[in-house]
């Protein structure tokens, strides 16, 4: 579950968000820091790659939702980044709980552990300044403050929340004099123009057991309750599952509100090293790479006459005709066109989706499972034909179906299929029925991917119908295939 600890700083990547402002790419199942939205990397992965390569620093620690926790785990695999340890939360309840159940943990690792809280949906474009500011904030935790970077504002902007710089601590590092809340836009400019306020970045650099000090005195009812939850928390697999019934009972508060607001060891570093918490498509279309007529592309797109847009299409053509300002997204199930100073309103058709009861706010058409993938083709009354992807050397959980029978067909690749008390190696273009009742199980036993497609039919077929006999990953039962 953890990697041995030599080292005192701990970085620790908050990856619990659902990005629905950036729907319908991001989805609750499949946010914003699992995609590569800015370049090849996830955004996940960016952030653990721009830590620095130093002997001071541990492995990353993440705390994340448990619906994400394979596809982190898989994520880091493939960047050679193995995490100090995986935290599952149970329920969301923002950073305060968060940043508590991090430095209690790493408190636990060090006697002297600095904790280095960091968002994982976040770009920064010049890496060797990060990592120059965050030397300096490291510096000042070892002198008892709690650090923040303040972005510079290059304009006023009403997506972010401000810090308002104080006394000067040494170089552009100040005491903070108020943090402010995402202003209107008659309260940005001003600030912007006042000189005096940074763009709050969410990124927070401590000594730990003074974090959970300042916790302990301003907010006790949030930390007694994460301190209970982490002490209880048990292993499974390379995670780390603390209690969901203690976790759950918890405040839910952001640490700002929670501590910073409050403690007179409050520091802002200002900082310019490219960053933007990509918090909309108006934000990508900022740090994308335009075209001459200003366009950000990514994707089969055909413009004509169209300026200063930002057009991203998954798997189709999008064409686009005499029009400006907008940002138009494409995915397998769902398109978005909007104007891209309304981008932030984009929660709002997210809301739309979830109060109707519709599947798009959720997941996508392809479904991630820490063996593979599947997606649906087909489906009607009484049948449905899915594409699965196992990964090599992965394998499906041994199960049944109470209800519906299934037909395996062999695309590319090996099968090994389990069925009843049978064993059975299938390749290219072979088959296989799988009768309701029948205990089965699908693996990859090859060293290319195995590309399957399944013919399920019967009176029902949804993903509940699962009776899981033996599964590798430790899966609760409503957690589908």
């Amino acid at each position: 579950m953890t990697a041995p600890v030599t080292r005192r700083i701990f970085p620790v990547l908050l990856s619990g968000g659902s990005g629905t402002r950036l729907w319908p790419l991001s989805r609750k199942l499949y946010p914003k820091q699992l995609l590569a939205l800015a370049g090849d990397a996830t955004m996940l992965q960016e952030t653990a790659l721009r830590l620095p390569d130093d002997a001071g620093f541990s492995a990353p620690m993440v705390i994340c939702n448990n619906d994400h926790r394979f596809i982190v785990a898989e994520q880091l695999h493939a960047i050679d980044r193995a995490p100090l340890t995986v935290m599952l939360e149970p329920v969301g309840r923002n950073t305060a709980p968060a940043a508590a159940a991090a430095a209690h943990f790493c408190a636990g690792q060090a006697d002297d552990a600095i904790i280095v809280l960091l968002p994982a949906d976040h770009v920064i474009r010049d890496v060797a300044t990060f990592r120059a500011r965050l030397a300096e904030a490291i510096q000042l935790a070892d002198q008892g403050h709690i650090v923040t970077f303040g972005m510079r504002p290059d304009g006023p902007n009403t997506g972010y929340g401000y810090i308002r710089a104080g006394d000067v601590i040494s170089g552009d590092a100040h005491k903070v004099a108020r943090f402010a809340e995402k202003p209107d836009q008659a309260t940005a400019e001003a600030y912007v123009a006042s000189g005096e306020y940074l763009w709050n970045s969410g990124m927070f650099v401590a000594r730990a057991d003074i974090l959970l000090a300042e916790l302990a005195t301003f907010r006790p009812d949030i930390l007694s309750a994460v301190q209970v939850a982490v002490d209880k928390a048990v292993p499974d697999l390379d995670f780390l599952r603390i209690d969901e019934a203690t976790f759950a009972a918890c405040p839910s508060e952001s640490i700002d509100i929670a501590g910073m607001e409050k403690t007179e060891r409050a520091a802002v570093i200002a900082c310019d090293f490219g960053w933007s918490d990509i918090g909309s498509w108006s934000a990508l279309w900022d740090v994308g790479e335009t075209d001459a007529q200003g366009n950000v592309t990514l994707g089969d797109a055909i413009l004509h006459d169209v300026t200063n847009s930002y057009v991203r299409t998954e798997n189709a053509i999008v064409a686009a005709i005499g029009v400006s300002d907008l940002a138009i997204v494409q995915t397998a199930d769902a398109v978005l066109v909007a104007h891209r100073d309304r981008a932030q309103d984009v929660k709002i058709v997210v809301d739309r989706l979830q109060r109707e009861g519709r599947a798009e706010h959720e997941t996508h058409i392809r479904h991630y499972r820490p063996w593979g993938f599947y997606e649906t083709l087909d489906e009607g009354p009484r049948f449905q034909v899915k594409r699965l992807m196992v990964s090599p050397g992965a394998e499906l959980s041994l199960q049944l179906h109470h209800h519906r029978a299934e037909h395996w067909v062999v695309v590319s690749g090996t099968a090994q299929v389990t069925r009843g008390e049978d064993k059975l190696l299938l390749s290219e273009n072979q088959s296989v029925y799988i009768a309701v009742g029948m205990a089965h199980r699908l693996a990859n036993p090859g060293k290319l991917p195995l590309e399957v497609i399944e013919i399920q039919s019967g009176s029902y077929l949804g993903e509940d119908d699962i009776v899981r006999l033996d599964d590798p990953y430790n899966r609760a039962d409503h957690e589908t295939k």
